[in-house]
């Protein structure tokens, strides 16, 4: 599981372009995950920061968390269940780019190493390289 010095060895920003290597495009999110074990609230602030532009939204079912403090209220109530209290984590895997898009597949898992939840994140990035828009898809 991620504590804050691990997300801390990922707050360097690649920027990804159409020539972006994979890696560019894994980093980032490993960096998306990370965000969503950081402990401490002012952490996690800077962090959403980092990640996001201040008009930035994430969009999952039917919630829509838009601009600093939506966001942070969404990944502290994720983290306060998901993560905290059911003491699972999450990974990133398959991430992919191509222009201002980034895609990635995620999975939640127990304590235990077993998948609990499946994902699929669409990341749409402005032209300073963080967050524009967030489409997250839960498939299991």
């Amino acid at each position: 599981m991620y504590a804050e010095a691990a997300y801390a060895a990922h707050m360097t920003t690649a920027t990804l372009s159409t020539e972006a290597p994979v890696d560019a495009a894994q980093t980032l999110a490993d960096r998306y995950v990370a965000v969503w074990h950081v402990t401490d609230p002012a952490a996690r602030r800077a962090a959403i920061a980092a990640l996001w532009g201040p008009g930035g939204v994430h969009y999952v079912r039917t919630l829509e968390a838009r601009g600093y403090d939506a966001l942070e209220e969404r990944v502290s109530s994720s983290h306060e269940k998901n993560v905290k209290t059911a003491g699972n984590s999450f990974r990133a895997k398959n991430a992919l780019s191509l222009r201002n898009l980034v895609t990635f597949d995620w999975d939640m898992l127990s304590q235990s190493g077993e998948v609990e939840a499946v994902g699929f994140e669409i990341l749409v990035l402005g032209d300073d390289g963080k967050i524009a828009a967030d489409y997250q898809f839960v498939t299991r």
